[in-house]
């Protein structure tokens, strides 16, 4: 007994009893976690009114470039050097002579050729005669016969020779450039003079696939050229294919310049009328995006307290006013906000302030600023509402379309 209590024992218990009361003390006196108290979210104030769809004919806009209706570079038949030739910026017509090229020994070859014919009709007649009589065969008629025929033949071509020496013009228009002046050599198939026909232009776009299927054959648009000249196109071609590396389609219009007033090469604004459609008239600054990139307005749910973004799709847009779909005929939309906005969040709401009610439809100009509120602590919802007003910085949105 006196072995097992020896003093190192007892030494080892003290300190093992010591240890148990200090960590038994301190996990008694120890206090339980503060409860957080919820923190009460503020429901923000908000103005809305009631925005009704009205029915839009909206307009495409399209950029492109103006060419000549046609364009023809006058090449040479045969060889010669240039003895005549027109100015730049004569207008010709089709069958005019505009050029004409040495003959050389062209006209001698005629002659040639001429008398080369009269012998073989003589002697052709002769062994007709004569195979009449019975004194020659068939077999030297036929011989004879197409001695004439080759005759024929070397005519027609020193015909051609000569006349290819003079150069006609192929289309209708203006001379735009003399590539080969007086006295220069040109070959076989070298370039003389190049003709353009600028009556009507052309104006070449590209189309979006959203929009093709509203643009027709026959369809009338209105052209801005550089420089602020108007006129009226008319669609004469719709590429059967889309252009593989943008996914557009080629459009041509027709632009009648009678008095050519108007140079190709210009830029030019197209705008075409596209199919009737219903949508909201809006303010580009009640235009939001939410977490997935998309972009859309704060409505008022039926409940007329929850608020719910709605995705939209801008259909036509002016300077001071963009047209929306994806909403319903009669929506009420948030028209100023304090802070950010939410979907599914609780509001309050509050008709829209008089001074503030162009911002949807109506007659007047919109106003462009909602916006977001500069003093959150306003307890006056009204005052609220007219903070947040003046506050304002309005957001621009873009379209590609104008309306009618």
């Amino acid at each position: 007994m006196s072995r097992i209590l020896s003093s190192s024992t007892l030494v080892f218990l003290a300190i093992l009893g010591f240890l148990i009361f200090w960590i038994g003390g301190g996990m008694m006196n120890r206090q339980p976690p503060p409860v957080a108290e919820p923190v009460e979210v503020p429901v923000p104030n908000v103005a809305a009114s009631i925005s009704r769809a009205e029915v839009i004919r909206p307009r495409t806009v399209l950029f492109g470039n103006v060419v000549p209706n046609q364009t023809s570079v006058l090449r040479a038949r045969t060889g010669g050097i240039v003895e005549e030739v027109v100015q730049q910026g004569v207008v010709v017509q089709a069958g005019d002579q505009l050029a004409r090229l040495s003959a050389d020994d062209r006209e001698a070859g005629l002659a040639r050729a001429e008398a080369e014919l009269r012998s073989a009709e003589r002697d052709y007649e002769a062994a007709r005669q004569l195979r009449d009589r019975g004194v020659t065969s068939e077999a030297e008629l036929q011989s004879r016969f197409a001695a004439l025929e080759a005759a024929r033949a070397g005519l027609r071509a020193a015909e051609l020779e000569l006349q290819n020496t003079r150069l006609l013009a192929p289309i209708t228009g203006t001379v735009s450039r003399v590539i080969s002046d007086l006295g220069s050599f040109v070959d076989a198939g070298g370039e003389v003079l190049e003709i353009v026909n600028n009556d009507p232009l052309v104006a070449e776009v590209q189309v979006r696939q959203s929009e093709i299927t509203s643009i027709s054959l026959g369809q009338v648009g209105d052209v801005v050229f550089q420089g602020g000249r108007k006129a009226q196109a008319t669609v004469s071609f719709i590429a059967p294919v889309a252009t593989a590396e943008t996914r557009t389609f080629r459009v041509e219009l027709e632009i009648p310049n009678p008095d050519e007033a108007i140079p190709a090469g210009l830029s030019a604004e197209i705008s075409l009328p596209m199919e009737e459609q219903r949508a909201h008239r809006i303010s580009p600054a009640l235009i939001r995006l939410d977490d997935a990139g998309r972009i859309g307005v704060f409505a008022v749910d039926a409940d007329g307290e929850t608020l719910r973004f709605v995705p939209i799709e801008i259909v036509q847009a002016r300077a001071e006013a963009v047209w929306v779909t994806g909403l319903a005929d009669e929506a009420q939309l948030v028209t100023i906000s304090q802070g950010a906005l939410s979907d599914g969040q609780k509001a309050r709401i509050s008709e829209t302030p008089e001074q503030f009610r162009d911002i949807l439809g109506g007659e007047a100009e919109l106003a462009g600023g909602v916006a977001e509120a500069a003093d959150p602590s306003a307890t006056d919802n009204g005052a609220a509402l007219r903070g947040a007003a003046n506050a304002a910085e309005p957001r621009a949105a873009a379209s590609g379309t104008i309306v009618e």
